[in-house]
């Protein structure tokens, strides 16, 4: 009896499916359709977006291409394209290159230009970064070495770019006859955890500037 019972539960069941199938159906239909449009739209864009990311890389290379070969002109004209229209990484490249290329035949416009990333928020940290370096390294040249420590105070902790930013200073100080206070930004550097095995081999060489002090005359 129970068997008959349970038959009858089961065929009871069925029915209502099938009803809630039928009732139903257009609203089932339509979202496997959302799920099917909505996966072939993701790939079609990630297509796109991997398309577009070549594009900007060859333009981009181009660029450098320019520039090394003496035509910052041209250089520059497709770094401002690729600031407009090229991928979203590409674009933060080819700002900082734009930059470089100015500091190859102005300096001080470099340095403005750097500056003006180094306090752009809408970029990443690393970007920021290293526009600050950037902007401290072309000023390395004129500038005291007072002035050159507060433009590269902001990453002498917390930054990826901590070593560099004391390499620039402590050659700064070395310029300046301050061996010993260079001497305290090499060690710094050699004990950085953000510091690659190549600058702390280049270190390693300033130590031993420092170390034979000033050139007797």
């Amino acid at each position: 009896m129970s068997d008959i019972f349970r038959e009858i539960e089961e065929e009871v069941r069925r029915d209502r499916t099938l009803d809630l199938v039928k009732k139903y159906q257009n609203l089932f239909i339509g979202a496997a359709l959302i799920i099917v449009l909505g996966t072939a739209g993701w790939r079609y864009y990630q297509h796109q977006e991997l398309q577009k990311a070549q594009e900007s890389g060859a333009r981009f290379e181009q660029a450098l291409e320019e520039s090394r070969a003496g035509r910052p002109a041209e250089a520059q004209k497709i770094l401002s394209e690729l600031e407009k229209t090229g991928a979203s990484g590409y674009r933060i490249l080819a700002r900082l290159r734009d930059a470089a290329e100015l500091g190859t035949t102005d300096a001080q416009k470099g340095i403005a230009a750097f500056d003006a990333l180094a306090a752009d928020t809408s970029l990443p940290k690393i970007a920021q970064d290293l526009a600050r370096l950037r902007a401290g390294l072309l000023m390395s040249n004129d500038a005291t070495v007072d002035a050159l420590r507060t433009k590269l105070q902001p990453l002498l902790s917390g930054s990826d770019l901590s070593g560099l930013a004391r390499e620039a200073i402590g050659l700064a100080l070395l310029k300046a006859g301050q061996y010993e206070a260079a001497g305290k930004e090499f060690d710094a550097i050699l004990t950085d955890a953000n510091a690659s095995p190549q600058l702390k081999s280049r270190v390693d060489l300033y130590l031993g500037l420092v170390k034979s002090g000033p050139i007797s005359k």
